[in-house]
């Protein structure tokens, strides 16, 4: 199971760092990654880290989000700076147990679990 945390309301220029715990069993061998679903849009990629600490970023978010993870809690993260009205989202967490995640990061095929998703709002 993950569960996401953190979301809420914030303006432009201002920071969030978002959290997924991870919980019925050991996601430190799997590796872990970052989408949103804005009103109206499909899901896409942000950001994934392999179980060896591989970072994978999309264009539009590189040089502001940064992801990170702590085994030894079960949690990934994701600090996301100088947010813009663009970001706002659904953020979702999701886990991939097969080496194909660590191979395309960006693919929401390659992940095996995902979380309900935290509301992001950034205004103007």
């Amino acid at each position: 199971q993950l569960v996401e945390s953190g979301g809420g309301l914030v303006q432009a220029g201002d920071s969030l760092r978002l959290s997924c715990a991870a919980s019925g069993r050991t996601f430190s061998n799997y590796a872990m990654g970052w989408f949103r679903q804005a009103p109206g849009k499909e899901r896409e990629f942000v950001a994934a880290i392999t179980w060896n600490g591989i970072t994978y970023y999309a264009d539009s978010v590189k040089g502001r989000f940064i992801i990170s993870r702590d085994n030894a809690k079960n949690t990934v993260y994701l600090q996301m700076n100088s947010l813009k009205p663009e970001d706002t989202a659904v953020y979702y967490c999701a886990a991939g147990g097969r080496g194909i995640a660590s191979v395309t990061p960006r693919v929401e095929g390659s992940y095996d679990y995902w979380g309900q998703g935290t509301q992001v709002t950034v205004s103007s």
